[in-house]
């Protein structure tokens, strides 16, 4: 798996977020992306997902240019931002809501994530009685329960604890393993650094590759 992206622009108004960004990302990796609030991260995670159109370049994922044929990639999951569930659901029947968009799965999928994700007590609670390292997980459970092919995670150990934080990179390297592309934007750079085969810098609309302390 090759996700491609060339010479890739993006500003809003007179604000240029990024500019001539050029990356290859290969399956079996995780790829960090740090930088400070506001720097761009969010904005590049939304177009590899395919909720934002650049202003000019290219994305490409196996050869399919996904952004001049405006479509989604395919088996992508990604939490952007903060998790958004409907409130009056428990969190078990907003997993199992979503699951039956494409029928991938079923319960026993389901059960599983949640159970990896140290969300078992929580799971039939409404979504509005959770808290935000609860949603935070939530999240994360809708992002990895379908075997996506492409993980994106935004900030995604944002108000967890610390056991759930070192289960989830545990997680995510055996989806590596599995020759996925995973890709993490945080703006705290001890979350990724250990977790990350790859890490990059954005700022100032720039992004480069970060050289690593460890």
């Amino acid at each position: 798996m090759k996700l491609e992206i060339k010479n890739l622009s993006k500003k809003f108004k007179e604000n240029v977020v990024l500019e001539n960004v050029n990356l290859t990302l290969e399956g079996g990796n995780i790829y960090g992306f740090i930088g400070r609030n506001g720097s761009g991260k969010t904005v590049l995670l939304k177009i590899i997902s395919g909720f934002y159109t650049p202003d000019s370049g290219e994305i490409i994922l196996d050869g399919i240019n996904y952004i001049k044929n405006k479509s989604f990639p395919d088996s992508t999951r990604a939490l952007i931002e903060k998790p958004n569930f409907i409130p009056d659901l428990t969190g078990y029947e907003n997993l199992k809501l979503l699951a039956s968009i494409q029928n991938l799965i079923g319960k026993k999928e389901i059960d599983e994530i949640v159970k990896k994700l140290n969300l078992t007590k929580e799971i039939n609670k409404k979504y509005s009685k959770y808290s935000l390292g609860t949603k935070q997980k939530l999240g994360i459970a809708q992002a990895l329960m379908e075997n996506p092919n492409m993980i994106i995670l935004d900030e995604p150990f944002n108000g967890v604890e610390n056991s759930t934080a070192q289960q989830i990179r545990e997680l995510l390297k055996q989806e590596k393993e599995k020759g996925k592309i995973i890709i993490i934007a945080t703006h705290i750079k001890d979350d990724i650094e250990f977790l990350a085969d790859i890490l990059y810098e954005i700022d100032g609309g720039q992004v480069t590759q970060y050289k690593k302390t460890i």
